[in-house]
């Protein structure tokens, strides 16, 4: 696409965000000329600076480009700064709207901030007066853990080089724990990873946890959490994507930082996560709705805390749904947008009992079409595989038994797989 026929079509955009003004105003309530001190950074400060700031949080790789501290780095980015909040690509959030409320930190802005946005850009992004503005906020040192000072950092076991002509690969690298590093067994509290280098697209590291891009680190609910024993085996899955070229290759020694609970301390409930997937995807060329589905049917009561879909560059669509013991179905988790730069966590605000006996059913959609823009050739035919240009459906979940978490027993459900 040309820089011209991108002008043409963000004005267009823009346009029509413009002609619905008129209207929004007369529902909600927005300044006739917003500054952005007074009007707009109170937004941003809310719902942007977390990540848009000078070493912003790491959201699994990804570092936002451009910080909106200040009316001074802001400004040149207030046209893109519309298009976002006006086409809701920004802040991502990819759930249904009818799950609004169910989850936490969900991301959002509501009509009148939305409003707010595209007006100031509109009557000419003024700057107003500072002192009208709120006091900048203050964020964690950024050379440090935001989950705090870790008990443990794990590093894959050497350095590893990354070469000039690798586009997509996954490696693994196998590390114990040691007895002077991890004496007893530890009930974990919050994980955060960190890539050593730019190559890295994601890592799980067993059984710890892991990331892909857009998540954020993991900090368990209270109350709630995993035991990592000691002498723990820990097996870290790279994977490497980049663009290959001379000169381009990277070493890398990624790490993970886990904090625990006080060593005497019993959790209320102990977590499992199951990886409900399938390996059975065959998505033909140019197919545009191709879909895959796997079961999970539980075995006893269950709270279920969140879930996290994955798919790569094709997949379009997940939906979690249930289906009751007495036959009654319940959408758990809707995401009809699937965005793969933003694999986000969905975890509910208050755990969801279930009954023994429920099926969640996992959903994946894709898209092998020309119509899908991320699609790296809609001529290929496409099945399971760790790259990027293959295929997968992870549907992560993590529930508990509430009459058995004292137990620290796992595997609370059996799983089926199929497509169509």
């Amino acid at each position: 696409m040309t820089n011209m026929v991108r002008s043409l079509a963000f004005a267009a955009v823009f346009a029509m965000v413009l002609a619905a003004i008129p209207a929004m105003a007369n529902e909600i309530s927005v300044p006739e000329k917003p500054t952005f001190y007074k009007d707009v950074l109170p937004i941003l400060q809310e719902n942007c600076q977390d990540c848009h700031r000078p070493g912003g949080k790491n959201m699994g790789g990804m570092v936002a480009p451009m910080a909106f501290i200040d009316y001074k780095d802001t400004r040149p980015w207030a046209k893109g700064i519309a298009k976002a909040v006006s086409t809701k690509s920004m802040p991502p959030w990819d759930a249904s709207p009818e799950h609004a409320g169910v989850f936490e930190h969900e991301r959002g802005l509501d009509d009148a901030e939305i409003e707010t946005m595209v007006r100031w850009v509109s009557t000419g992004a003024s700057r107003g007066n500072e002192a009208d503005g709120p006091a900048p906020l203050e964020f964690p040192d950024t050379e440090g853990w935001s989950i705090g000072e870790p008990d443990l950092i794990v590093r894959m076991p050497e350095p590893f080089f990354v070469p000039d002509d690798l586009l997509d690969a996954t490696h693994y690298f196998k590390t114990t724990l040691s007895e002077e590093d991890h004496p007893k067994d530890r009930w974990i509290k919050a994980v955060e990873f960190r890539a050593g280098s730019a190559a890295v697209h994601h890592i799980i590291a067993r059984p710890i946890g892991g990331i892909a891009p857009g998540n954020a680190p993991s900090v368990y609910r209270e109350g709630y959490s995993a035991k990592l024993p000691k002498g723990s085996e820990i097996v870290f899955n790279m994977h490497y994507h980049k663009e290959p070229g001379a000169g381009t290759g990277v070493w890398d020694q990624s790490e993970v930082a886990v904090v625990f609970y006080p060593e005497d301390y019993v959790p209320e409930h102990v977590l499992t996560t199951d990886p409900l997937g399938t390996f059975a995807i065959n998505i033909p060329p140019h197919a545009k709705d191709y879909q895959a589905q796997a079961e999970l049917t539980f075995e006893s009561d269950v709270l279920i805390s969140q879930m996290m879909p994955h798919m790569h560059y094709r997949g379009v669509a997940a939906k979690y749904n249930l289906t009751y013991p007495d036959g009654k179905e319940e959408v758990l988790l809707n995401v009809p947008e699937y965005d793969f730069n933003w694999q986000t966590s969905y975890r509910f605000k208050e755990p969801k009992f279930v009954p023994k006996g429920t099926k969640v059913t996992l959903t994946g959609t894709w898209d092998n079409s020309e119509d899908n823009p991320f699609n790296p050739d809609p001529s290929k035919n496409v099945t399971w595989g760790e790259a990027t240009h293959e295929e997968m459906m992870f549907g992560w979940i993590s529930y508990t038994n509430p009459e058995e978490d004292h137990t620290g027993h796992s595997g609370y459900s059996k799983r089926t797989q199929g497509q169509n």
